[in-house]
């Protein structure tokens, strides 16, 4: 089902849209046991809000369901998680600017077709789009800065929209690009943790899982019609690359994950994706916001700029021909 949202349409296109693209939101738990913020979550976006509020449109990853019962789908062990963030966190999520979260995930179904239910409430209440989960909504267009923006969102679990099935990914971008005049697709694949930071080629696995083969995926995006490709999933930061005049970031990381996760090194990194686009989707700018995460603390500013640095290293490593440049304080132009 493809849904559109009203937003605030001014009379002419803006220049260009400025988009802010997340990792990773999981802002707390109480499965299995508490583990909560203080302040009720209240401070968590304190550094980023701003960031996100003054882009057109600001998106991220949520891992874990929004509900306050249900049972987890998951057996519980040392290797095995299940995150349950109470439904009064969700405005935190309006209040940091969120227009659209992907579902796309391996922790969407944590609790079940209940915590499904009860997140799509929490985010249709609150105004933010969200899709990603099969047989439920598969892409949302929604209306800022004079442009409809549409969103789609895969991952590499069954009760998603797969990135390893290509005619559906075709079909819904296809869908999108005759309703939308910027189109940006969400992904939740490759390997996880400090050690899968480098970008493959080919298939990724992970516990034996097939978590697809993201440089084919997110090309085939763009040539099916996307305008911006953003990943997340591995749970560390990724290269980003430019092409055919559209920006790809392999993966964004962890962004707001104050517990259930590490966030040692470089699983702490936490960037903000700034992307400005010209009003028919091509690159014309962008930069990368760096913050660092503290355990029970959520995104601070990086005063060093080093994941601004950790993915220019990335980009440079994994894709040295790709016609952008990233400085050192993030900012990201053509070569």
């Amino acid at each position: 089902m493809a849904v559109a949202l009203s937003g605030f349409l001014s009379a002419a296109a803006a220049d260009t849209l400025t988009v802010a693209l997340t990792g990773d939101i999981m802002m707390g738990t109480t499965y299995p046991t508490t583990q909560l913020p203080p302040s009720e979550g209240r401070l968590l976006f304190q550094d980023v809000r701003n960031v996100l509020r003054t882009a057109d449109v600001a998106t991220g990853n949520l891992e874990g369901a929004l509900c306050d019962g249900g049972t987890s789908t998951k057996r519980l062990s040392a290797n095995t998680f299940a995150f349950r963030t109470p439904v009064s966190y969700a405005p935190l999520l309006t209040d940091a600017g969120f227009d659209f979260l992907s579902m796309a995930n391996n922790h969407a179904r944590d609790f079940g077709d209940e915590g499904i239910a009860s997140t799509e409430q929490a985010l249709r209440k609150e105004g933010i789009a969200f899709a990603g989960i099969k047989g439920r909504t598969e892409s949302m267009v929604i209306e800022r800065a004079g442009l409809r923006i549409g969103f789609c969102a895969f991952g590499h679990n069954p009760y998603t929209f797969r990135h390893q099935e290509l005619d559906t990914v075709r079909r819904i971008i296809t869908d999108l690009c005759s309703r939308a005049d910027v189109v940006i697709v969400s992904f939740h694949g490759g390997a996880e943790g400090r050690s899968n930071n480098r970008l493959p080629y080919g298939t990724e696995t992970f516990y034996g899982e097939d978590r697809g083969s993201l440089r084919e995926f997110a090309h085939f995006c763009i040539d099916a019609g996307a305008d911006i490709v953003y990943g997340h999933g591995p749970h560390v930061v990724r290269a980003v690359e430019l092409y055919k005049e559209h920006l790809i970031a392999y993966s964004l990381g962890n962004f707001c994950t104050p517990y259930g996760m590490s966030l040692t090194g470089i699983s702490g990194y936490a960037p903000v994706l700034e992307v400005k686009v010209l009003p028919d989707g091509r690159f014309a700018g962008g930069r990368i916001h760096s913050f660092i995460q503290q355990r029970g603390v959520g995104p601070r500013i990086d005063t060093q700029n080093s994941v601004a640095r950790e993915m220019r290293r990335l980009t440079q490593l994994d894709v040295p021909n790709t016609p952008i440049h990233i400085a050192e304080d993030g900012t990201i132009t053509r070569k």
